[in-house]
């Protein structure tokens, strides 16, 4: 569900679809999972459906760690420590949780902040409108607005950038993309083999992403998470190297 400007100028003119499809499909086809796991982000089902891990795993994420490496397993060690033992499973919980007991899985502060103002933000979402966790996350991420995220009471939050604004949306059910290097990078690649420029700015990326999504039939999640999935490490693609790890998270 998109709520973005239905306004919004087109990026993509001119463009040879056939093309632009084909190769499209020679990037995807190398993802074969990620259909089954973008199924599971826009039904808000990552991390079996908890918010709380949801939201750690943005905010982890946004100091720019290896994800698969450093932000899974930790997120994964909080689940076991504190969500499996009943001790922190909403965002209520987490708020009331100490800064020692949260430090002791990872230890950066700014993380915790921005972690901590976002659970109060959606906690008073899921007060205000009876609603539980999830569905809280769901409710303020289908409002909320690309063009005027800084605007956004989760975008004033420090360490909430556009790539986390968008990974949140993302989570809470957006069909979209993170405008992050790696998408970047993957896309101008793709775009350089169809001659079709790369967009000058984060929102006319996205948008343009939306176009190519519905001209080659992909959804842009999709498009989102295979430029991380076709990166490389120990001499496999991470969807390879993490196939058992991606119907977990």
């Amino acid at each position: 569900m998109r709520l973005d400007n239905p306004q919004k100028t087109s990026f993509a003119r001119n463009i040879n679809i056939p093309k632009l499809k084909a190769v499209t499909d020679s990037y995807m086809q190398q993802v074969p999972m990620v259909h089954e796991h973008c199924e599971r982000c826009l039904n808000t089902q990552r991390w079996h459906g908890n918010a709380v891990l949801m939201l750690l795993d943005a905010a982890f994420d946004s100091i720019g760690l290896n994800y698969f490496q450093s932000v899974v397993p930790k997120v994964e060690q909080f689940r076991q420590k504190f969500v499996e033992t009943g001790k922190i499973r909403t965002f209520e919980d987490l708020l009331a949780a100490s800064d020692e007991e949260l430090k002791a899985i990872w230890k950066n502060q700014r993380s915790w902040q921005m972690a901590t103002e976002a659970a109060s933000y959606l906690a008073a979402i899921k007060k205000r409108k009876r609603l539980n966790d999830r569905d809280a996350l769901i409710f303020w991420a289908r409002r909320a607005s690309l063009e005027n995220w800084r605007n956004d009471p989760m975008g004033k939050i420090k360490g909430v950038g556009i790539n986390t604004y968008q990974y949140l949306r993302m989570m809470g059910g957006v069909d979209t993309v993170m405008p992050d290097k790696i998408v970047k990078r993957v896309t101008a690649e793709m775009l350089l083999k169809t001659d079709i420029p790369m967009p000058a700015t984060d929102i006319e990326f996205v948008y343009l992403m939306d176009e190519i999504a519905a001209m080659t039939g992909y959804r842009a999640i999709e498009l989102c998470w295979m430029t991380w999935l076709i990166q490389s490490e120990a001499g496999m693609s991470r969807m390879e190297k993490y196939q058992n790890l991606l119907p977990m998270i």
